[in-house]
């Protein structure tokens, strides 16, 4: 009887250490597989002392005690692992692990590992009887569970040679294929924001003229760009737009040693990412790394409404500076700008008297600026006004990047719910603020990423509410207190109107109790399962 039950329990055990260990790898993921900032995710969100991890470890240690009786123990790691395995299965996660053939590598490796460890506790156990060492191995099991942290970490660690072979490989495969291709145009495009939008509507735009091609979804690293080249540039492609993010210095210019582009746009430079870069300085420094990439007869293309980028020249290649805002540098600049219920209308004025009005159904001076950018690229590669003109006014909205939608009942949908930041949210807020047909209600957890200043900038992103919203619901922890006080900060709000909730489920159960017909709300940012 012992024995079976025992038997049962370490295969309970066995089964919550491989799906704890997807979850971690799924967080390990998320991290970019960098392991110091995998640590530092450990240390902020206190995943290594959670409720269950610390349950788990308090029954690992009393299964070992001397005073825990064979069947005690047994049914006490039976009843956790019984648990856990019903917790992680019914868990549901906002960006759920893609099981590239990298995840599984480390998947393999990291349940290696934890037979390796078991298999060596059986060892030292085998002269004790059958029942003893299934004891030891359900223990053994439980113990993995408790650190598999360590173990995912170990993993990485031990496939670190393996994964840069095999990226040095890939590396020169996508390099050989760029270089049979001399004629293709390549195009980065960087910034704090806003280059996603610029790249779908720059690939929308140059599509009317080329056969052009973009780095999809968020291939914005240099293994993404790698992969895009690999599996999907073709050989009749014209333009390769490529997104180019960075989290540290040098991420932009190993991009570039690897595309060459021959034009370049930077979209903004701000204090998205400051925790891992440091300074403002050197983010500006890193975002124009694209910049000096650019050969001499080459294009930048960048922002002048941000002053780290007015402020810093161009001198290796020819420059284009746009504004939204009429900065005095400025080449390019958009007049005019007029918000309605239909979209946006706007003009692009240049040098030699270029005048372009265009329309679009797209709302924000966010989209008016990414759009802007867009329409002087194109306009450099030729491609004609009217062109211009008419693929503008077709352009959708990039999902969760403040597009609007109606629902049945009545209620208008401001979608902005995509990596939120400090320009960006004080936009979509601002549009908010203009919808006066019904209650203005925002859904926020506010802005990660911002180092030093998380918390004032999440207070000013409460102030904004304050000064554009008649509802606000605040989703979990982690920015709460900073933006509460700034919408104290305020005062317009009555504190009655001003709700907690802990989950986007939970603010969802809350807006359908009182929305109601004519009333606008906002979704303003949805972080990913490593933010509280």
């Amino acid at each position: 009887m012992l024995i079976t039950l025992t038997a049962i329990a370490a295969a309970l055990a066995a089964a919550l250490y491989c799906m704890e260990l997807k979850r971690d790898l799924m967080m390990f993921q998320q991290n970019s597989y960098r392991l110091e900032r995998y640590r530092r995710w450990l240390g902020a969100s206190g995943d290594t002392t959670s409720l269950w991890r610390l349950s788990g470890l308090v029954v690992f240690f009393a299964t070992l005690s001397t005073l825990s009786r064979p069947m005690g123990a047994t049914v006490l790691t039976a009843a956790f692992a019984a648990a856990s395995i019903v917790r992680l299965a019914r868990a549901r996660y906002k960006k759920p692990l893609v099981w590239t053939a990298r995840a599984r590598r480390i998947y393999t490796v990291g349940t290696a590992l934890a037979a390796v460890v078991a298999a060596a506790a059986v060892f030292i156990a085998r002269h004790d009887s059958p029942a003893e060492v299934l004891q030891t191995t359900m223990i053994t099991l439980l113990g993995c569970y408790c650190g598999s942290h360590l173990l995912i970490a170990a993993a990485a660690v031990a496939l670190g040679p393996v994964e840069s072979a095999i990226n040095r490989r890939y590396y020169r495969q996508a390099a050989d294929i760029l270089r049979s291709m001399p004629d293709l145009r390549i195009i980065g495009i960087t910034g704090s924001y806003g280059k996603t939008s610029t790249k779908h509507y720059l690939h929308r735009i140059l599509s009317e003229r080329y056969d052009t091609l973009m780095t999809p979804g968020s291939y914005n690293t240099t293994l993404g760009v790698i992969r895009t080249v690999r599996e999907y540039l073709k050989p009749y492609n014209e333009v390769f737009i490529v997104e180019m993010g960075a989290k540290n210095r040098g991420d932009i210019r190993e991009i570039c040693d690897l595309v060459h582009p021959s034009m370049g746009i930077i979209t903004a430079v701000g204090p998205q990412h400051l925790e891992s870069f440091g300074s403002i300085e050197a983010v500006q420094a890193t975002k124009f790394e694209l910049a000096d990439a650019l050969p001499a007869d080459g294009l930048a293309v960048v922002n002048d409404d941000f002053p780290h980028i007015a402020d810093r020249p161009v001198a290796n290649t020819r420059c284009a500076r746009y504004s939204c805002t009429g900065a005095p540098g400025a080449d390019y600049r958009a007049t005019d700008i007029r918000y309605s219920a239909s979209g946006t209308t706007f003009t692009v004025t240049g040098p030699d008297g270029w005048t372009l009005p265009l329309a679009t159904r797209l709302m924000g001076e966010c989209n008016v600026s990414d759009l802007l950018a867009a329409a002087v690229t194109a306009h450099a590669l030729g491609v004609p006004d009217t062109s211009i003109r008419a693929t503008v006014a077709a352009i959708e909205p990039v999902e969760h990047r403040l597009s609007v939608k109606t629902t049945p009942g009545g209620i208008t949908i401001l979608d902005d719910a995509f990596n939120s930041n400090p320009v960006g949210s004080r936009m979509a807020l601002e549009v908010l603020g203009q919808f006066t047909g019904g209650r203005r209600i925002v859904i926020t957890p506010g802005m990660i990423e911002l180092g030093s200043e998380q918390y004032e900038r999440n207070r000013d992103l409460g102030r904004a509410i304050d000064a554009n919203a008649d509802i606000a619901i605040i989703v979990g922890e982690y920015n709460r207190e900073a933006i509460l006080a700034g919408i104290a900060d305020g005062g317009r709000i009555p504190a009655a109107q001003v709700h907690t909730a802990a989950t986007f489920a939970d603010a969802q159960r809350l807006l359908t109790s009182f929305a109601a017909k004519g009333d606008t709300v906002l979704y303003e940012n949805d972080l990913p399962d490593t933010f509280k």
